[in-house]
């Protein structure tokens, strides 16, 4: 018997370390991609190959980004974005989440009023921004505004149906041992739709981004999506290319916090 044991702890081991060199090897890979992309970048760049001015460079990004923190201005534009994108997907997340909700606890309801979902999710919301100006001027509720029609339509459509996936039998036990609608949401449709609600969120946090950027591009005088439209008229493409790779970077970190939420709710609640 311990023989077996330690054969069975010897190969856990085994699938750990080999798990934890996958890992490794696949970080190392996305670092080495990277560095070969900036690399053939700025030597492109010093070479002529490509036309620094209309291109940018690593070194320019560098001093770019240097000097724009210099003057505090970048910060201030980078918390402007921040703030309006956390606030676009955190109104997105509750607004999607009650709507599903009520069209879960409505069948009628929601026969209604999935057409228009439908129709509203699939609309260019580039073409609605200029609707929010007239509707709501400039400024930063126009433009969360703009972050919240990206991805609310899609968010409450992904949310109801994930509330339909659930096992129908498991509600049929909850109403069998005389729990009410709001037992059964609470206790099975709700904990089971966690999966589908935490990838969704990873998506809504880009669209959210999208969202915004897309609103700055139109009614704002700060952010990042504002120095991006400012440098392209001035032709200080060092600053656009700057301002995107920040977004980039910004998007990446979102990414990677929700998935960090998303490994230790897993962990919560054993999904």
């Amino acid at each position: 018997m311990k023989t077996k044991r330690k054969q069975e702890l010897t190969k856990q081991e085994e699938f750990v370390r080999a798990h934890r060199r996958h890992h490794h090897q696949v970080s190392s890979w996305r670092i080495f991609l990277f560095l070969l992309f900036l690399g053939v970048w700025e030597l492109s760049a010093n070479l002529g190959w490509i036309d620094s001015f209309f291109f940018s460079s690593p070194s320019r990004v560098v001093r770019c980004f240097a000097a724009q923190i210099g003057t505090n201005h970048l910060l201030s534009h980078i918390g402007v974005t921040l703030f309006e994108t956390i606030a676009s997907f955190l109104l997105v997340i509750i607004i999607s989440l009650l709507a599903a909700t009520l069209l879960w606890h409505s069948k009628k309801l929601s026969e209604i009023l999935e057409p228009y979902l439908v129709v509203l999710n699939s609309l260019p919301k580039s073409a609605l921004a200029p609707l929010f100006i007239v509707w709501l001027g400039t400024g930063s509720t126009t433009i969360i505004v703009a972050g919240i029609s990206v991805a609310v339509f899609g968010s409450i459509i992904s949310f109801y149906t994930g509330f339909q996936q659930v096992d129908p039998e498991k509600i049929t036990l909850i109403y069998t041992l005389g729990g009410k609608k709001r037992d059964a949401f609470f206790k099975v449709v709700l904990p089971a739709s966690l999966p589908i609600l935490l990838s969704t969120a990873k998506v809504n946090i880009g669209l959210a981004l999208v969202g915004v950027i897309i609103g700055e591009f139109l009614a704002a005088r700060r952010g990042l999506g504002y120095l991006i439209i400012y440098g392209s008229q001035v032709f200080r493409l060092d600053m656009v290319i700057t301002s995107i790779i920040i977004l980039c970077v910004i998007a990446l970190m979102f990414y990677k916090s929700i998935q960090v939420m998303e490994h230790k709710i897993k962990i919560k609640f054993k999904l």
